[in-house]
């Protein structure tokens, strides 16, 4: 019979070889949390996202400087109440080394204070408000903001006549973003805003808000809905007549999201937007990117979301190479700064001061190609910064 003195220097010795195990294990294993909204309006955000972060990982594989990539995916519907909770969990009870994702601000802005207390890197694939990046210095921005379009199509219908323009935008932080940033540089060029109009986020019905703009009489209507919302606006839009009354639709690129942009019939033709990516951007990476996205997702068509899950997967592996598998967040965060690479969009970095995407940003025309759809580029704004940054420092 084993002697208690025995027994008990066996047991701790167990112990400390299942303590051990579990603690290479974290040490061999990174874990990265995926939040997206699968359910709810932006579900085709996190469809997308969640599809892309994927697709990177099968081509570049799931070890990353000696450490395996584990992707935990939770859908948070959008809600920030539900995004704070599933964040806190993964941080807390998964040990998560990264959460990313994101696809609406209110739901970024819930989880950066997490983020901040943590010392966990939070990359945004998604989300698209300026002050996004200053809620927490471990915040990281892959996807876009609103002014690096914005501003940009203001430039676009001063020099193309566009002289009365009414603003509609859905009534929630990117929306206000999207607006002041047209706003300031339309009017500061001579253009007039005849109506500001703010649409409810959830559940929204453009038929009222477009009969005012109609009776406005603009030369374009400025739009900004978030990505999901743009088929419901084009088809009221033609319902109301404004297509026939001539009236233009300008505004950032999510009104003609490639996602949803092959179902909007033909009224959509001729529709230009800024914004930074299309599926119809004729590069190689581009094209590579979209055959292998379709092939694994039953022939779907990637969109800008998409392609900021996809560049935000990049980035961290880029960060975990360059910390030889480190996970300091301090260290990671620190590691994404300046980081440049060719993206499916085109070149593209994070701003070393602001932690922010630097990225082309291109004017498009709905136009037929191959008989579908799709946002065709015709003129490039390189390298251009988040202007609702500049002069801060």
């Amino acid at each position: 019979m084993l002697s208690n003195k025995y027994l008990n220097s066996l047991l701790g010795a167990t112990m400390l070889l299942t303590a051990g195990v579990g603690s290479v294990y974290a040490q061999a294993t990174v874990k990265v949390g995926l939040i997206v909204p699968m359910t709810g309006p932006q579900a085709s955000t996190g469809k997308q996202i969640e599809a892309a972060v994927k697709l990177y990982m099968q081509q570049k594989g799931n070890t990353v400087a000696g450490k395996k990539i584990e992707l935990i995916v939770k859908d948070d519907g959008a809600v920030p109440d539900n995004t704070r909770r599933v964040a806190q969990e993964l941080i807390v009870n998964d040990k998560v080394s990264f959460i990313a994702g994101f696809g609406v601000t209110p739901a970024a802005l819930a989880a950066a204070p997490l983020a901040t207390q943590a010392k966990v890197p939070l990359v945004v694939m998604a989300a698209g408000t300026s002050m996004i990046t200053e809620s927490s210095p471990f915040v990281v921005r892959t996807s876009f903001t609103l002014p690096q379009s914005s501003v940009i199509i203001a430039d676009w219908a001063i020099k193309n006549n566009i002289k009365k323009v009414v603003t509609m935008v859905s009534d929630y932080a990117p929306g206000i973003d999207a607006l002041n940033s047209f706003k300031e540089r339309f009017t500061g060029a001579g253009g007039a805003v005849v109506a500001d109009l703010k649409v409810p986020l959830a559940s929204p019905d453009f038929a009222p808000f477009l009969q005012r703009a109609r009776d406005a009489s603009p030369d374009a209507i400025f739009i900004f809905v978030p990505s999901g919302q743009g088929g419901t606006f084009m088809k009221q839009f033609t319902e109301r007549g404004l297509d026939k009354a001539g009236i233009k639709v300008i505004g950032p690129g999510d009104v003609t999201d490639d996602d949803l942009l092959p179902n909007m019939g033909d009224a959509v033709l001729g529709t230009v937007t800024a914004h930074m990516y299309s599926a119809n951007h004729n590069s190689a990476a581009n094209k590579a990117f979209i055959a292998a996205f379709k092939k694994a997702n039953n022939g779907l068509r990637p969109n800008f979301m998409a392609v900021g899950g996809y560049d935000g997967m990049h980035l961290i592996y880029e960060a975990l190479n360059k910390t030889k598998g480190s996970t300091d967040g301090e260290a990671l965060v620190n590691a994404m700064r300046g980081t440049a690479w060719e993206s499916p969009r085109g070149p593209i970095s994070i701003d070393p001061r602001t932690r922010d995407i630097i990225q082309n940003i291109y004017i498009r025309k709905v136009e037929k190609v191959g008989g579908e759809l799709y946002n065709v580029e015709f003129a490039t704004f390189a390298n251009v910064k988040d202007p609702g940054k500049e002069g801060k420092k």
